[in-house]
């Protein structure tokens, strides 16, 4: 008997010591960030803004330097303090497209669907000539053809020969049943990698300038990943110093490289018109990131920051609406929010919108380089201490499902008590998975808590990342605004709960290196 009273006085207590190692959260600002986000959102003015009227945000282009204008000016409407743009380090020439134009001359006319590369060079006013087919770009195929490459368009023979069938929704969503905990971990790339990726980049440049100095007038690159007209169009290395772009380089879509193809294969004469024109400058070649706060106001811990960011730049066929606008919308409106309320955090809670993300996270990293330490050696500042977090979002305009970890367990009781308000909202899910290939890693490689939220995958990688569909028209507003009403959430509480979050191991020297000496 004894023995069942204080088995079942134990199992009374349980309910009441986990209540207890809950994180508090302060109900009543939750409802406020809610009532906020939700209800009074700016999500579609902040996104018509930055993707209708800045237009593409490539790298160091006019485009980007407009837009980070824009940001900073907004900023300081909202009354956030230190908005300024921020150079991160050199990034290289200034590059962007002042036209562009190509179409079928014969056997008839008609439009193609193309747009040229990033830091392509021009055709020097327009031209009209043959095109010719390569089994592959090769020095040695390049060659096989000799002479006949001079002053021809070339194509290279498609892996698919033919519009492969797609019966897959191109936009998903997560069951709300789904287990985050199983989410696949994503392999952070170190140094022996990327120096893989360093020795394909040199190769691709050495067999453009190969096919450039036989006189080819342009290369028309196969979009197989692509269909209905949507093409994933990015870029070269030629904004770096010691690069220049060999000859016009230009990406066409699926069904009209198809069609080229099937003219040639059948012995048709094929020439096509095409006009490219960009615009260099190297007159400023720094790269630079935003950046804006509301202060701290506890005498104990303003000088601690919380902060928050997503990649400004953007490639140029679109106008950068999910990747990353929609990460810098909610970014922005997660602050706007915060302001809106008056809110007084105790840590001082920082946005950064970063550069050169989609050439390696040189944006983030130049930052995390210049006030944090560099993960090369490992050798941090002072200020390294005082970042309790910092919390990105790169995946899209999909509505948070929760968040990754980063293997940092510690982190996992908190997050789940943050979350529980928004349990309705769909956000629940908590990973120890790492997930890579955006900003927040290179927080984490000099030991800072960097997190990437879980989002919908709508039709992100399938249909608008990197590709001329990623506008405006693509985004989800109504998913937008329950991320940023979490995040706002996440960064209040962040800002002001009595300690810091918790760290894992630092990583060790040279493990994760950014900055070698080639263009990604």
């Amino acid at each position: 008997m004894r023995t069942f009273i204080l088995t079942a006085a134990l199992t009374l207590l349980i309910p009441f010591c986990l209540l207890a190692q809950q994180e508090p959260v302060d109900q009543a600002m939750m409802q406020k960030i809610r009532t906020e986000g939700l209800e009074h959102s700016q999500i579609p003015v902040i996104a018509h803004y930055l993707t209708d009227v800045n237009g593409p945000r490539l790298t160091n282009s006019p485009g980007y330097t407009h837009a980070a204008k824009w940001v900073v000016q907004t900023l300081k409407q909202w009354g956030l303090q230190n908005a300024a743009m921020e150079p991160w380090g050199q990034f290289g020439k200034s590059w962007s497209l002042t036209g562009s134009y190509l179409a079928l001359k014969t056997p008839y006319y008609q439009p193609l669907i193309a747009y040229p590369k990033a830091w392509s060079t021009g055709t020097k006013g327009p031209i009209t000539a043959p095109v010719v087919l390569l089994d592959t770009l090769s020095e040695a195929a390049i060659d096989k053809l000799g002479a006949g490459i001079k002053g021809k368009i070339v194509i290279v023979r498609p892996h698919d020969t033919a519009l492969v069938s797609n019966f897959t929704p191109f936009a998903t969503r997560y069951a709300d049943t789904t287990d985050f905990s199983k989410l696949p971990d994503m392999y952070m790339l170190e140094r022996d990698d990327i120096a893989k990726y360093g020795d394909f980049f040199q190769k691709l440049y050495a067999v453009r300038k190969h096919l450039a100095a036989k006189g080819a007038a342009a290369l028309l690159n196969a979009n197989m990943h692509g269909r209905d007209g949507t093409i994933f169009a990015d870029g070269r290395m030629y904004y770096a110093k010691g690069y220049t772009s060999p000859l016009p380089e230009v990406t066409v879509s699926t069904e009209d490289m198809l069609r080229l193809y099937r003219l040639l294969r059948s012995s048709q004469p094929v020439q096509l018109e095409m006009n490219v024109k960009a615009q260099w400058d190297s007159t400023d070649t720094k790269g630079y990131n935003v950046v804006g706060e509301i202060p701290g106001t506890d005498n104990e811990l303003k000088n601690q920051v919380v902060m928050l960011g997503g990649h400004l730049d953007s490639w140029h066929s679109g106008t950068g609406a999910t990747d990353d606008g929609a990460g810098c919308i909610v970014m922005m409106e997660a602050m706007r929010i915060l302001k809106t309320l008056g809110v007084q955090p105790k840590r001082t809670i920082r946005i950064a919108l970063w550069g050169g993300e989609e050439q390696g996270l040189l944006g983030s990293f130049g930052y995390v380089k210049k006030h944090y330490g560099n993960p090369a050696d490992m050798k941090l500042t002072a200020e390294q201490k005082n970042v309790s977090a910092y919390y990105n979002l790169d995946n899209g305009s999909g509505k948070i499902r929760g968040i990754y970890l980063q293997n940092n367990e510690a982190a996992g009781p908190i997050f789940r008590s943050w979350l529980e308000p928004f349990a309705d909202l769909g956000a629940t899910g908590i990973t120890s998975s790492n997930t890579g290939s955006t900003d927040h890693l290179s927080f984490d490689a000099v030991g800072i808590p960097g997190f990437q939220f879980i989002q919908d995958p709508l039709e992100y990688e399938t249909k608008t990342h990197h590709s001329n569909m990623d506008t405006y028209d693509h985004l989800s507003m109504d998913d937008m605004k329950q991320a940023a009403t979490v995040i706002a959430a996440f960064v209040y509480n962040t800002a002001m709960r009595p300690e810091m979050m918790p760290r894992k191991p630092l990583p060790q020297p040279g493990r994760f290196v950014f900055d070698l000496d080639f263009p990604l």
